[in-house]
C-alpha cells in the first residue's frame, strides 16, 4: 500500500506527497478548462503515468535479461474528448528503442509496454497507441 496526502490550494491548484518517498509536486487545471496551465493537470499526470509505466516495464523485462535500456526515450500525446463529459480519450505512445534492445527481443518489450499496470487500469474507451521506434 502507498499513500499520497495532498491538499487543494486555491485557483485550482493541488498539492501532493507521495509518502515512502517524501516527493511533492503540485497540479493545476489546464488552460483550456478554466486553470493557467501552470502545472500538470491531473489528467497529464495520467498521461505520464502511461508513458513511464511503460517505460518502466521494458526495462524491467530488458533488466531480466541482462539489458539496460540506457538512452530510452519516450514522448506521450494526450487528446481530450470533444463532448461531455470530459475525458480522455486518445493517449499515443512513442518508444524510441536503444540499439541494445536488440538483445532482449523486441516482442518481449512490446508485450511489457501493452502490458503494464497502468495501461492495464485505464477504461477500455481510451484509446491507446503505443509506437515502437529503431533509435538512431
Amino acid at each position: 500500500m502507498v499513500r499520497i496526502t495532498g491538499d487543494y490550494q486555491g485557483e485550482l491548484h493541488c498539492t501532493a506527497r507521495h509518502e515512502p518517498s517524501g516527493n511533492a509536486l503540485v497540479t493545476d487545471a489546464p488552460r483550456d478548462n478554466q486553470g493557467r496551465g501552470e502545472a500538470f493537470s491531473p489528467t497529464d499526470l495520467v498521461a505520464t503515468a502511461f508513458a513511464t509505466c511503460a517505460a518502466t516495464t521494458m526495462a524491467i523485462a530488458a533488466r531480466k535479461h541482462g539489458v539496460e535500456l540506457d538512452g530510452f526515450r519516450y514522448e506521450v500525446t494526450k487528446e481530450m474528448s470533444a463532448d461531455a463529459p470530459r475525458r480522455i480519450s486518445r493517449l499515443t505512445l512513442d518508444l524510441w528503442l536503444p540499439a541494445a534492445t536488440s538483445k532482449v527481443g523486441r516482442e518481449i518489450l512490446e508485450r511489457a509496454a501493452n502490458n503494464c499496470p497502468v495501461h492495464k487500469s485505464l477504461a477500455p474507451e481510451v484509446e491507446k497507441v503505443i509506437r515502437f521506434h529503431d533509435q538512431g
